[in-house]
Formats: C-alpha cells, sequence, structure tokens
C-alpha cells in the first residue's frame, strides 16, 4: 500500500513539475511576442499616432531598457520574498499592463506603458527562472532552461509573422492583447501549483545599486539614441554619456561597499563566469539586432505588407524553434564553450553573407543567410540560461538570474541604440556625399529612412528618388551588418578562450561555483 502511494505523490510531483515548467514557459513566450511585435508594427504606429524617431525608437528601447535595468532587483526580491510571489506579481502586472497599453492614446503614453510592462517582465522572468532553478536539478535542470530558451525561440519565431496577420487583421494595437490572454492562461493553470521558495540569507534590496544602475543605463542609452539627431559632440550628448560613466562608477563603488550586493563583483575576476556573461551580449549583436532593423527594411524599403515581413522572418527566427532544444541534448557530450563559440562563427558567416545580398529587390535568396544567423545564435541560446544558473549556488538562483539577465537585456538595450545609431550616421554620411541635398534636411531624411519611412525621405530629398536612396541606405546597412559580423566572430573567439574545458591541475573554482559548466 506504502509503494503505490509513494508511486501516487511521485506522479503527481512530476505533473506539478511539469505544469510549472509550462507555466514559466507560457510567460516566457510573452517576452518575445512584446518584443517582435512592435518592430513589426513599428511603421503602422508611426502612421496612426506620428512622433519623431527618436520618440518611436522607445517603443522598443522602452521595454528592453526597464527589463535590463530592473531584472536584477527582481531576481533579489525573488530571492528575499519568495520566487511565486514575485513571479505572480509580474505575470498579473505583466497582463494588465497589455491590456492598458492596446488602448494608448498617444505615443508618449505608448513609451511610458512599454517601460512599465519591462518591470513587469523583469519581475515575471526572474521570479519564474529562479523557481525552475528549485524545482529541477542536474540534466532535468538542463533540459528545463533549453526548453525555456526553445520556447523563446518559438516567441521569436512566430511572433513576427503573427504580429503581421493580427496588424492587418485588426491593427497594431491588437498585438498587446496576446500578452493579456496568455498572462491569464498562466494565472488561471500554472501559478496554483507552484511552490513558494526563498533564500533565508537574504537581507533585503540594494537600493542604492539598483537606482544609480538604472540611471546609468538610461542615460547611456538615451545619449546614444541621441547623438544621430544632435551629433556626439553636442553638449546634450556629452553630457549624458559622462553622466552615465560617473553613475557606473557610482554603482560600481556601492556594491564594492555591500556586505551582500545586488551584484557580486568578484565574480567577473573568474574567467569562466565572465564568458556566460559574454554570450548574451554576442546574441544580441548577431541576433537580436536584426529582429528590430529588419522587419522595417521589409516593409520601408522592400515594400512588402506587414505580414509579408513577418513571413520572411521566419528563416531567421524559425532554428530558435528547434535549435536550443537540440544544444541541450549535444551538451551532454559537447563542451558548452566549443558549442557556444562554434554557433557564434555561424551566425559571423551568415551575417558577412547577409551583407553581400541586394537591397530593394525583393530577393528572395536574403532567407539562406537569415537561416545561417538563426542556426548560429541558437547552439549558445539553448545553453546559456542554464550556464547562467550553474555558477552559483542553488539558493543565489535569484541573483544569478538577475545577473544573467540583466547583461542579456542591456546588452541588448545598447546594442539597439547603437546599431541604430550607427546605421542613421551612415546614411548621413552617404547623403552628404550626394551633393545636392540640403544639410538642414539630412539628419530629417536619414532618420526616416531608418523608421522605413522612404516615401517622406523622398519628399524631402527634393533631388534624390527613391533607387538613390536606395542605394545609399543598402551601402549602410552593408557595412553596418559587416561591423556586427566581425563583433561576433571576436565574441566567438573570446568566449572559447574562457569557457573551454579545464583540465583538474588547471581550474579555477568560484568560491561560489556549484557546479562545473
Amino acid at each position: 500500500m506504502s509503494a503505490i502511494t509513494s508511486e501516487t505523490q511521485r506522479g503527481g510531483d512530476a505533473r506539478n513539475k511539469t505544469i510549472i515548467l509550462a507555466a514559466v514557459c507560457l510567460a516566457g513566450l510573452m517576452m518575445p511576442l512584446s518584443f517582435t511585435g512592435p518592430a513589426v508594427a513599428m511603421p503602422a504606429i508611426a502612421r496612426d499616432l506620428h512622433g519623431s524617431p527618436v520618440a518611436l525608437a522607445w517603443v522598443v528601447n522602452a521595454f528592453v531598457l526597464a527589463f535590463g535595468s530592473c531584472v536584477m532587483a527582481a531576481g533579489a526580491l525573488a530571492d528575499q520574498l519568495g520566487r511565486k510571489r514575485i513571479f505572480r506579481a509580474g505575470v498579473i502586472g505583466f497582463t494588465l499592463l497589455s491590456l492598458v497599453t492596446a488602448l494608448a492614446p498617444s505615443l508618449l503614453l505608448l513609451d511610458l506603458l512599454r517601460g512599465a510592462q519591462g518591470v513587469a517582465a523583469a519581475l515575471a522572468m526572474a521570479g519564474g527562472a529562479a523557481s525552475l532553478a528549485q524545482e529541477f536539478e542536474g540534466p532535468a535542470r538542463t533540459r528545463a532552461f533549453s526548453l525555456l530558451g526553445t520556447t523563446f525561440g518559438v516567441g521569436l519565431a512566430f511572433g513576427p509573422i503573427w504580429s503581421g496577420f493580427l496588424i492587418e487583421a485588426l491593427g497594431w494595437r491588437a498585438i498587446f492583447f496576446t500578452g493579456t490572454l496568455i498572462g491569464m492562461l498562466v494565472l488561471v493553470f500554472g501559478l496554483p501549483r507552484m511552490h513558494e521558495t526563498r533564500d533565508p540569507h537574504a537581507r533585503g534590496i540594494d537600493w542604492w545599486g539598483t537606482l544609480s544602475f538604472t540611471a546609468a543605463l538610461s542615460l547611456l542609452i538615451f545619449g546614444i539614441t541621441l547623438a544621430p539627431q544632435s551629433g556626439w559632440s553636442s553638449a546634450p550628448v556629452l553630457a549624458l554619456l559622462l553622466s552615465a560613466a560617473a553613475l557606473l562608477m557610482a554603482f560600481v563603488w556601492i556594491e564594492l561597499r555591500q556586505e551582500r550586493p545586488m551584484l557580486d563583483l568578484s565574480l567577473f575576476l573568474y574567467p569562466r563566469f565572465v564568458g556566460v556573461q559574454l554570450l548574451p551580449l554576442a546574441t544580441a549583436v548577431c541576433f537580436v539586432v536584426l529582429l528590430i532593423v529588419l522587419p522595417i527594411g521589409f516593409i520601408g524599403v522592400e515594400g512588402y505588407s506587414e505580414i509579408q515581413a513577418g513571413l520572411m522572418m521566419i528563416p531567421l527566427s524559425a532554428p530558435m524553434a528547434i535549435v536550443p532544444f537540440v544544444a541541450g541534448m549535444l551538451a551532454r557530450h559537447v563542451s558548452s564553450g566549443l558549442l557556444s563559440a562554434l554557433g557564434l562563427v555561424i551566425a559571423a558567416l551568415g551575417l558577412s553573407w547577409l551583407a553581400t545580398m541586394p537591397v530593394g529587390q525583393q530577393s528572395i535568396a536574403v532567407i539562406w543567410p537569415m537561416l545561417l544567423i538563426g542556426i548560429g545564435t541558437g547552439l549558445p541560446w539553448g545553453l546559456m540560461d542554464d550556464l547562467s544558473i550553474s555558477v552559483v549556488p542553488k539558493e543565489r538562483a535569484g541573483m544569478a538570474t538577475g545577473i544573467f539577465s540583466t547583461m542579456r537585456l542591456a546588452g541588448e538595450a545598447i546594442a539597439l541604440a547603437a546599431v541604430g545609431a550607427m546605421l542613421i550616421a551612415l546614411m548621413q554620411s552617404g547623403l552628404q556625399r550626394q551633393g545636392t541635398i540640403a544639410d538642414t534636411a539630412i539628419t530629417a531624411i536619414a532618420n526616416d529612412m531608418a523608421a522605413g519611412n522612404f516615401s517622406h525621405a523622398a519628399t524631402l530629398a527634393a533631388h534624390a528618388d527613391h533607387a538613390l536612396l536606395t542605394t545609399i541606405y543598402a551601402d549602410a546597412f552593408h557595412a553596418t551588418l559587416f561591423v556586427l559580423a566581425g563583433l561576433t566572430l571576436l565574441a566567438a573567439l573570446i568566449s572559447f578562450a574562457m569557457l573551454r574545458p579545464r583540465t583538474a591541475s588547471h581550474k579555477v573554482t568560484l568560491p561560489c561555483e556549484a557546479a562545473e559548466l
């Protein structure tokens, strides 16, 4: 009788773990949909709400920035107050904010609500990922986080086409209702089965560290975004960048003097820990920025509709629904560092190949380099979430999740702003070389081109036709891709050097290391 009871309990525990995993993955699905959807909707939002290019950029930047700035604090809150409690607060907030965002009457309010969505998303993901680390151990944990990465991939794969369908059928506001529906499913079916866990040694929130880091990142992103409009040497841009640097130094000073800091800076003395944090920065450069830049180009430059642009994004994002899971299985036999580096090399080759593709001709050939980029990025993408947890003790899972997610989202925010600024600067240079366009109009024309509004750009450039503007855009786009390819290849070399397997005589063990990567 006791054997039957024990077997029943094990079966019930397995079902609960499966439902908890499904709930966290479903919550994770909301994040890429909230990221890729507005990128596809950007031209439609611009037509409806108007606004400057800087304001339009913050439809994406506000979400990424708020997520990246708050996720470390969210991880600390999860350790202290309880992972389930923080997960619940985040999902409820995200669900309600998605509903309100869909009804935003102005671009300013839309930007503000997107920032609030980012805060709620940080709570949900920090609490959810930390909960998974408590529920699963060993190979089961690797599989769970690989599935979470695959779920992100599904959102990235089908987010653009789903968003394009909704925009054409119901308008851009419909894409935000998706988050509301998914959030309700998580709250009804998944949340009741989650267990509450916390770190018994947690001692409050590092508010000064949180505020200084958030302010530094915000000023940095705003300075990079403003630079193409005002110039890198302008007083406002210099003031923003210098203030960001000062606040970052203040953040380091604060963290070094905390007994239990939000970010344990001593971890960065160890190559393997640094190698893990490098992976999300690399994927931001080789993959995430394309999720924003390519749909705008497909709609504004190539002339595709929103749903056609979504379909064109599938070769890039579809591998994310499969490759991360495959990477998790391969990691049982092959070094995670080698797999990650190999993936980044493949992605760099894809970027270089894409830089040779024609622009403005609706060429179907672009799907092959996009597919290569997606496959390459999928290898580290499927490994880095579990790697981030494995370098700290189990009870500090919230801190590990917070650090890794901060590096991922902060890197994405900076990469998006930097690539946008680079693209605009290169187009400004191309317009200046023509010699027939007034200097006073060049910035506005380049901004319109970067936003995909080529019809308005052609109106401002009275002596330039669409073909000339397309050529200028193509030159800038190709140069940007080559820079991204070089950065990705560099990241591959560094990550391989830092994450390669070490022999016993050369192994350096972290004071807080829980498991070998």
